[in-house]
């Protein structure tokens, strides 16, 4: 430090970050480098299987509904939360919509089913999932009880309720129309309608959270709720919001779903909700809020796709596929702790 004039002292300007600097600070940019070398290696692998539109495509729908699971809970995690409760509040919306089309159509059969039953079906199960998104909001912000407490309670509680509705029997009356279109339909030169949903989704979740007050507030209540609250924010309302947000996806993936596999497959979303986390985490969204992107999630939900996929091709044993991803899991903690203590010195 050194005196001024008048006797007072200046703090030193801290020097300019180096270009290296700036790049290894740069923790997408990473990632998306990590997903880049995963594709090349696995395109050299197999040149004749992997590489190809079949596979990207195939690729890209089976990514949809985690990457629209993975946008609300990038919000959760930001504000510092954690939602387990996503994958079985998929299977919950599901079941609800399938169950309220079956019950509304002649002889209890919705295979003919028309548009408005189905659209009917879509706004059941995006209510079903706002309603678990809600319960879980009001448990975390009005009763502070932690986050991984309630959405634990919820992911039994909606799986159990999910499996009182159809007696522990998938729905399998789905719509002709809501597979032909929503399920297996393309659009704009083959794009399938799946991954245009799961776009929209993701551009709507950039937007809000990167361009607008309230994505400013979720970045702020992760930093420090307190800090927060004194500066104005309605922390419980906003952590209310975001868990909706978050069940409300939930409820638009389980439709998305029902619509690909044609079924409810209550027994087959068991690992969707760390799925979701992963893909959060490995693209860079801090466990402990405040960091996060959407880019982020979207790179980090491509990675484990990425390994699924090319494992099967390639044809690796795909019990190497969840410790790879564990891997990588690990990795992107430990990265983001050594750039938490790295800014926490300065």
């Amino acid at each position: 430090m050194t005196a001024t004039e008048n006797g007072s002292l200046d703090t030193p300007a801290l020097p300019a970050p180096t270009w290296w600097q700036r790049l290894a600070g740069a923790g997408t940019l990473w990632i998306g480098l990590v997903l880049v070398v995963l594709y090349v290696a696995f395109s050299i692998a197999r040149p004749d299987a992997f590489p190809t539109r079949f596979t990207l495509q195939t690729l890209l729908i089976e990514t949809s509904v985690l990457l629209v699971l993975s946008i609300g809970m990038t919000f959760v995690i930001i504000t510092a939360g954690i939602d387990l409760s996503v994958g079985m509040v998929l299977i919950f919306s599901g079941v609800i919509a399938s169950k309220t089309m079956e019950w509304l159509s002649p002889g209890g059969d919705a295979t003919h089913a028309g548009w408005g039953l189905i659209l009917l079906g879509l706004v059941i199960s995006l209510a079903g999932g706002a309603l678990w998104g809600l319960i879980n909001g009001f448990l975390v912000a009005k009763a502070k009880i932690p986050p991984l407490i309630v959405t634990l309670g919820s992911f039994g509680a909606a799986l159990g309720a999910a499996q009182l509705i159809t007696g522990g029997v998938d729905t399998r009356t789905v719509p002709d129309k809501l597979r032909n279109s929503l399920g297996f339909g393309t659009l704009a030169g083959g794009i399938p309608d799946l991954v245009l949903v799961a776009a929209a989704v993701t551009l709507f979740g950039a937007w809000l959270l990167h361009t607008t007050r309230f994505g400013r507030y979720t970045y702020a209540i992760g930093s420090s709720a307190e800090a927060a609250r004194r500066a104005g924010i309605s922390v419980d309302r906003h952590l209310i919001l975001v868990y909706l947000m978050a069940g409300s996806f939930s409820g638009l993936a389980g439709f998305m779903n029902l619509a690909y596999f044609g079924t409810t497959t209550i027994a087959g979303h068991g690992t969707d909700n760390l799925d979701a986390i992963a893909g959060v985490v490995i693209g860079g969204t801090s466990l402990f809020g405040g960091v996060g992107s959407v880019l982020g999630t979207v790179i980090g939900v491509f990675i484990p796709s990425v390994l699924r996929k090319g494992f099967v091709i390639a044809g690796v044993p795909v019990f190497w596929q969840p410790i790879a991803v564990s891997g990588v899991l690990v990795a992107a903690v430990w990265f983001d702790q050594i750039r938490r203590r790295s800014r926490d010195r300065k």
